[in-house]
């Protein structure tokens, strides 16, 4: 009897705990599915407002009632596109405005320094001519004076030391300033001297060069010593020049050269000159 009841008991024990736990069971169940239920009802609210904005918009283009709004997109697009455009056309244009005037500046500077050497030029040879024109007449006289017939100044350099430089060779030959005549020509003509005077002067001096009191020094200029025949001629019918002797010496010059005997040294000279 004991055994019975007991049994009953466990029994009823057992399915109370089953119906709990089924109920337990039952009720987790429940409270998921109303969260699932309840995450799908909210998706489709999302969508459906989605979609509802979206016919709405399309609605609202279609009936132009966002058509301000793009339409003022449309024209900043292309109003921006339009000053791009505008903007490398500007700058095209300005750059060759600058490349342009860039050119004109220095045309016009080449032009201006053309014109101001063609001037200089101009003016030397205005020069050139008027210092030839003065020369020939000092030659002239001094030339009558002394009885010698007078240099032509009209010659070109190239004709001038052609014409002299073998009459000085012919006068040099056999004297240790043989071969010189060039030399003596082209110095006479840059510096407006008688291409006579100084080869005349070397005879009168030193024998055309035989007896040298200093180095290569043919004429007794002062203390002067050279290097070269070349070098000595060329400074001595500069220093002829520059001391007021030329383009032939006088007798009021030959006091000034050779102060001692001048009426010697000035007849001396004058008849080698007239030998050349």
């Amino acid at each position: 009897m004991r055994l019975l009841l007991l049994e009953r008991r466990f029994l009823g024990l057992s399915q109370r705990t089953y119906t709990k736990t089924r109920s337990s069971r039952k009720g987790f169940f429940f409270i998921i599915g109303a969260l699932v239920c309840a995450l799908v009802v909210l998706i489709i609210a999302v969508n459906l407002n989605l979609s509802s904005a979206g016919a709405g918009s399309t609605t609202a283009s279609t009936l132009g009632l966002s058509s301000t709004s793009n339409l003022d997109t449309v024209s900043e697009d292309a109003s921006g596109e339009s000053f791009g455009v505008d903007e490398g056309s500007l700058l095209t244009s300005a750059t060759n405005r600058n490349i342009d005037k860039a050119v004109d500046v220095m045309k016009a500077k080449e032009e201006a320094e053309r014109k101001a050497a063609e001037e200089a030029r101009l003016a030397a040879e205005a020069a050139k001519k008027a210092e030839l024109e003065k020369l020939q007449a000092r030659a002239k006289a001094d030339a009558a004076a002394a009885g010698l017939s007078p240099v032509d100044w009209t010659m070109s350099q190239e004709d001038f030391i052609n014409h002299w430089a073998p009459r000085i060779d012919a006068y040099m030959a056999g004297y240790p300033l043989a071969g010189q005549g060039r030399t003596f020509a082209e110095a006479a003509w840059n510096y407006g001297v008688d291409p006579r005077l100084s080869p005349a002067i070397s005879n009168t001096e030193s024998t055309r060069g035989k007896v040298c009191f200093l180095p290569h020094n043919a004429w007794g200029w002062g203390q002067s010593s050279w290097g070269s025949w070349e070098e000595a001629i060329n400074a001595h019918v500069r220093g002829l020049k520059n001391g007021g002797y030329g383009p032939m010496i006088t007798f009021s010059d030959a006091k000034r050269y050779c102060p001692p005997n001048a009426d010697h040294w000035y007849s001396s000279t004058l008849y080698s000159m007239s030998l050349i």
